[in-house]
């Protein structure tokens, strides 16, 4: 069962024992964050903290931080539930290419307990702030790096629409509060949201924006998702709690948010307004440094009448990311066998921050066929980010790191194995010598093929395994053995 708010979510975990209230006082500065990344670290439970310094509102931290949490929160006994889900919308007729996956989440929008349903009456708006009533002091958030420019709020959801197609977004972005009506939003350059805010500046018009704290587990999810701009998060969300996800009009800005939201923030951008964002420690493991982005102007605040704040924090990994980007993994890789049909299975491993590696079998057919993947997936939507790329046969598991660096160093020769390009990198990359784009690596891991130049006397080597009758013989002996 998936959960329709954050606080029903919360009291399953309390019951399960995997919620700790902490009512001794904390201080966001620093502490909060500190408390939360050991316990996330040590796989400890979700935390509430009930006596935040300078606010009155109770913070949630470390909701998402095992899989076991994620996936209680999300419905699921597994996250390739929804990829199973995902696989058999795309059957019989599998649709090749950016339109087939277009059209895989179309039937998703056919499906009735899918699209966002809307209300009238909503939890989020039992309180209304506005003008100087409104101030962003009260909400506690956090400043967790010693180095960190400011306090942030790391998991509002922020809702924007395209000015001319009238397209929905829903992304999450850091907010870095600059003061008790303005918010910092950094956009990078891939986000559609930042897309958004660049037309509505060109047409010299206003953007639209609400920002939605608390909601439901299955909408934090989607708004993590990497789609294309012109699919709803919100169908994402509905067909993953397997029901639809209730929406309510904003109070001043032409929008929708969730209605069991917790909290509600909502303004205009101006265009060219900016300010000095950053410096902030991110999911990379670094500071990431400042730059100027979008100021909003908070005009309205709506909340529950005795809200919560939810928040996260990001860093070296392992963090909360963790258990996310799994899902993503997941959940996407029968889309992306739509884009790339020759794709058995790959794994995004967390130390690379989930976009700068990715491991990917094959069954491979033809001579060179590793190379046509890697060009393949450097053309795939926000795939294209990808640093590193290792490919290796179907055999191979590609989550047993330790069976994927046995293969990638010993099954290359790195003259003729390696595939170096140059390409967009995502916004946050600290190695690249200039922002935005920089030199990636594919390494071919496969088996290789006298067709693709190994003519060695025996052709490739057998890999050693085990007598399998021998093997099977040692199994049925071992308790003899006294070992």
């Amino acid at each position: 069962m998936a959960y329709d708010d954050l606080r029903s979510f919360l009291r399953a975990l309390e019951r399960d024992g995997d919620l700790k209230r902490v009512k001794a006082e904390v201080d966001p500065y620093l502490e909060v964050g500190e408390i939360t990344d050991r316990v996330n670290k040590a796989g400890g439970p979700a935390l509430l903290f009930e006596n935040v310094k300078g606010s009155a509102m109770p913070l949630a931290m470390n909701v998402f931080g095992t899989d076991r949490r994620l996936l209680k929160g999300l419905g699921l006994t597994s996250y390739d539930e929804i990829g199973e889900k995902i696989g058999g919308l795309l059957k019989p007729e599998l649709p090749q290419g950016f339109v087939g996956f277009r059209e895989a989440f179309g039937k998703l929008g056919a499906m009735t307990h899918v699209p966002p349903r809307k209300v009238k009456d909503a939890p989020v708006q039992e309180v209304v702030l506005t003008g100087d009533d409104v101030d962003l002091d009260a909400l506690p958030a956090l400043f967790t790096w010693p180095e960190d420019g400011g306090s942030f709020f790391n998991l509002g959801l922020t809702h924007t629409k395209h000015p001319e197609t009238g397209v929905r977004n829903l992304g999450l972005y850091r907010l870095q509060r600059h003061d008790k009506r303005t918010i910092g939003m950094h956009w990078q350059i891939h986000k559609d949201s930042r897309n958004h805010y660049q037309v509505a500046a060109r047409r010299g018009e206003r953007l639209p924006v609400a920002i939605a704290f608390g909601c439901p587990p299955a909408v934090t999810y989607a708004s993590t998702a990497p789609l294309p701009g012109d699919i709803d998060e919100y169908l994402l969300a509905g067909f993953i709690q397997g029901k639809r996800v209730d929406m309510v009009d904003c109070r001043t800005v032409p929008l929708q948010v969730p209605a069991n939201a917790e909290v509600v923030l909502e303004g205009w951008l101006e265009p060219g307004r900016m300010l000095p964002e950053g410096p902030f420690g991110d999911h990379t493991g670094f500071y990431t440094p400042q730059e100027d982005f979008p100021a909003l102007t908070i005009d309205c605040v709506t909340m529950r009448r005795r809200p919560l704040l939810q928040s996260i924090v990001v860093g070296r990994p392992p963090t909360e990311d963790g258990p996310l980007g799994r899902a993503t993994e997941r959940f996407f890789l029968p889309l992306l066998k739509i884009v790339v049909p020759d794709i058995v299975d790959y794994h995004l491993p967390e130390s690379g921050g989930f976009h700068n590696c990715a491991i990917v079998s094959i069954d491979k057919k033809y001579p060179k066929h590793a190379q046509k993947v890697m060009h393949a997936i450097w053309g795939a939507h926000m795939m294209s980010l990808t640093k590193l790329i290792v490919i290796v046969d179907a055999d191979c598991d590609v989550r047993d790191l330790h069976e994927v660096s046995w293969r990638a160093l010993g099954n290359v020769d790195y003259a003729r194995d390696l595939t170096v390009v140059e390409g967009p990198v995502d916004h946050l990359d600290h190695a690249s010598y200039q922002q935005f784009w920089g030199g990636k690596a594919g390494v071919d891991a496969t088996a290789k093929w006298p067709g693709e130049g190994y003519t060695r006397d025996g052709g490739w080597p057998e890999m050693v395994v085990s007598d399998p009758e021998t093997a099977a013989k040692v199994t049925r002996r071992w308790t003899e053995y006294g070992l």
